[in-house]
């Protein structure tokens, strides 16, 4: 499902990620590769994820391109 659709707090892993070579590159270096564990902590307006120790905002149009 897209991240923006998982249920808010949950453990989530990252199974497929929809974006250009670049884009994924770049998540990577964020955190956010397949098989990453990250957690949901709002979907209202910019979606925000847990990542490793920090958090991340992200454009909704972007996060519905990572599936978990």
């Amino acid at each position: 499902m897209p991240l923006p659709i998982a249920p808010v707090g949950e453990e989530l892993i990252v199974k497929k990620i929809l974006l250009g070579e670049r884009e994924r590159r770049h998540f990577e270096s964020l955190g956010i590769a397949v098989g990453a564990q990250l957690q949901l902590l709002s979907s209202e307006g910019a979606v925000i994820v847990r990542v490793k120790d920090g958090r991340l905002a992200l454009n909704r149009d972007v996060a519905m391109k990572i599936i978990v």
